[in-house]
C-alpha cells in the first residue's frame, strides 16, 4: 500500500536473568537471617524473660565458679588445692583426667585474665542452656573438652611433626572453659543452621588457633570439630534420646 509505514521492530528487553538471580539471593539471605535471628536471639531472649536467671543456672554457676576458684588460687594454700583438684596435664593418668576435667573448666587459664572472659563464658552457657537444655549443655561441654584433652595426648605421642606437639607439652597445665564455650557455640550454630553465629563466635577462635598453633589452639580446633559432628548427628532426629532433645524448635 502506498504511504504505509513499515512496522517497527519490537524493542529488545534487557536480560533479567542477573536481576532475578540477585533478587532471589537477597530474598534467600533475608529469609535465612531472619530465621537465624529468631532461633538464636528471639526465642532464647523470650525464654530468659520468662524464667530470668533461674532459667540459666548453669551459666550462673559457671561464672561464680570461675570467680571463686580464681580468688582461691591467689593464695599459696589455695593454689595447691586448686592444682590437686582441677589441673589437667598430658602426663597424668586418664582416670584422674576424667575426674578433674569438670572442675578444670572453671579454672582460668594461666596465660589469660579471668574477669574479661566471664561475659563470654556466661553468654555461651546461657545460650546453650536456653537452646539445648541443661543436661545436653553439660554433656556437650564435657564431651568437647575431653575430646580436646585426649587429642592433645595423641599429638604429644606423634611428636613435633605435622599437627604434633613436642614432649614438653605434656607438662603444660590445661585448664579453662574456652574449648567448652567455643564448642557450645559451634554446636548451636550447626544445630540451628546459624552461619552468622558460627562466623562471629567460632571464626575468630579458628583463626587464632591456626595463627598460633600451640596446645590450646590445637585443642580448640579439635573441640570445634567434635562439636560440629555432634551438631550434625543431633540434626537428624530421632537419633538423640528425648531427654537430650533441643528445648526450642528450629
Amino acid at each position: 500500500m502506498v504511504g504505509a509505514r513499515p512496522l517497527a521492530a519490537p524493542a529488545a528487553e534487557p536480560p533479567r536473568t542477573t536481576e532475578h538471580g540477585l533478587t532471589r539471593c537477597v530474598r534467600f539471605l533475608r529469609r535465612n537471617l531472619r530465621r537465624e535471628f529468631h532461633a538464636v536471639v528471639v526465642e532464647p531472649v523470650r525464654a530468659l524473660v520468662r524464667h530470668g536467671l533461674f532459667g540459666v543456672p548453669v551459666a550462673v554457676f559457671a561464672s561464680v565458679a570461675v570467680l571463686v576458684l580464681h580468688a582461691v588460687d591467689q593464695s599459696r594454700t589455695g593454689a595447691t588445692l586448686v592444682r590437686l583438684i582441677s589441673h589437667v596435664r598430658g602426663d597424668i593418668p586418664i582416670p584422674l583426667v576424667l575426674l578433674r576435667t569438670p572442675l578444670s573448666l572453671f579454672v582460668p587459664a594461666r596465660d589469660l585474665p579471668a574477669l574479661p572472659g566471664i561475659p563470654v563464658l556466661f553468654l555461651g552457657f546461657a545460650l546453650a542452656q536456653l537452646v539445648l537444655g541443661r543436661t545436653r549443655t553439660l554433656v556437650v561441654a564435657y564431651a568437647v573438652s575431653l575430646a580436646g584433652t585426649f587429642s592433645a595426648r595423641v599429638m604429644i605421642a606423634v611428636g613435633p611433626r605435622w599437627w604434633g606437639l613436642p614432649p614438653e607439652a605434656a607438662h603444660v597445665i590445661d585448664t579453662g572453659s574456652s574449648a567448652a564455650v567455643v564448642g557450645l557455640f559451634a554446636h548451636i550454630a550447626v544445630l540451628k543452621r546459624a552461619p552468622v553465629l558460627f562466623l562471629c563466635a567460632v571464626g575468630p577462635t579458628v583463626l587464632r588457633s591456626f595463627e598460633k598453633p600451640n596446645l590450646a589452639g590445637r585443642e580448640h580446633i579439635v573441640a570445634i570439630t567434635f562439636a560440629v559432628l555432634l551438631g550434625l548427628l543431633a540434626a537428624r532426629p530421632p537419633r538423640w534420646p528425648a531427654w537430650l532433645a533441643p528445648r526450642l524448635a528450629t
